[in-house]
């Protein structure tokens, strides 16, 4: 029950940075931290309700969680009745006294309710709790696998996305003796991967790289699935690694002297040290200038702690782009000729 209600409150803020008192009072940012913070609790979600079974201290904190989403889900209702309400009235201006005072008691709210949650999500830490450490059926894991192919025939809202990753890679990113780092960072259901997968398919992108790899890395970050991974993908042939070391010398061996492009999709890896780790396997012996890694995630943390660059964030689609889908899916190619007919 608590991992269905903050899916929905995440999805729900997601739309609501978007909104007119997103922008007032500083309620953007603190929004979208609140996305954040409830994203890292998320994360921990499955440990928590498994351990509060012996644990009346983890008991506790889940009831805290459930009793702060419920406030914040209210707040989310009554600021949309809000904006309905004066969206509907033209006469009223953003300067009216009544959208003053709903302004300043959303955001007040909004302040209170973000202190509180960033309190919880500091406090899951004397826990212990883990990472996904759900048990993740073989199908479900099946299910959440990505590949660097477009699977949408037509991607509404992001062009513009995509030609400043684009950009990025060709231009800042190929100049640079470094291992470049760039990361996308959005929502769950923003389109991070077919981002992604578009800047991995766009035609200048092959021309200029010697070597694409993608990894689809999700919740375990493992060293030897990574590095596997790439090798395979690098040689387009499975191989048997009984050893790290084999694995890293294998590596060093595809990548050397080639300007390759690695994206690593979906991560959650929070830990540094393991993001070194890799980041130096994949640098070791290899000093061609523009080798990149282009990173997908849900969260800013992943991106400070792996970005060479300031990561690009990814917001929710235009009315107009979420028509153009809608019609999409329910029509087919051609649901615009049909809706003019």
């Amino acid at each position: 029950m608590a991992d269905a209600l903050l899916g929905i409150l995440i999805q729900n803020l997601g739309s609501f940075v978007q909104e007119e008192f997103a922008t007032y009072l500083g309620v953007g940012e603190l929004t979208q931290s609140l996305s954040r913070k409830l994203t890292l609790i998320r994360a921990v979600l499955k440990d928590a309700e498994k351990k509060q079974i012996t644990n009346d201290a983890v008991k506790e904190w889940l009831q805290q969680l459930r009793d702060a989403a419920y406030v914040l889900d209210d707040i989310l209702d009554e600021c949309s009745i809000t904006l309905k309400a004066h969206g509907d009235n033209k006469r009223i201006t953003r300067f009216h006294p009544m959208k003053i005072l709903a302004r300043r008691n959303i955001g007040k709210r909004m302040k209170e309710i973000a202190k509180e949650i960033d309190d919880i999500a500091e406090e899951r830490m004397k826990f212990g709790l883990q990472v996904g450490v759900m048990e993740h059926q073989p199908e479900d894991e099946e299910w959440r696998q990505t590949t660097s192919f477009i699977t949408e025939s037509i991607v509404f809202g992001r062009d513009k996305d995509k030609e400043k990753i684009v950009e990025y890679l060709l231009r800042h990113a190929s100049n640079s003796e470094d291992l470049s780092v760039y990361s996308i960072v959005g929502l769950g259901g923003y389109g991070k991967t077919t981002l992604a997968q578009l800047v991995y398919n766009e035609e200048s992108v092959t021309t200029h790289f010697d070597l694409k790899i993608w990894v689809c890395v999700s919740d375990d970050f493992s060293m030897m699935k990574i590095l596997h991974s790439i090798i395979e993908s690098a040689t387009g042939q499975s191989h048997n690694f009984l050893t790290l070391e084999s694995m890293q010398k294998k590596v060093q061996e595809v990548l050397q002297s080639k300007k390759y492009l690695l994206v690593l999709d979906d991560v959650w890896n929070q830990e540094q040290v393991k993001w070194e780790k890799l980041k130096h396997y994949l640098k070791s012996g290899n000093t061609t200038k523009g080798a990149s890694i282009l990173v997908t995630t849900r969260l800013d943390i992943v991106a400070s702690i792996m970005g060479t660059h300031p990561a690009h964030h990814l917001v929710g689609l235009y009315d107009d782009d979420i028509w153009s889908l809608f019609k999409q899916h329910a029509f087919g190619p051609d649901g615009e000729e049909r809706e003019k007919q």
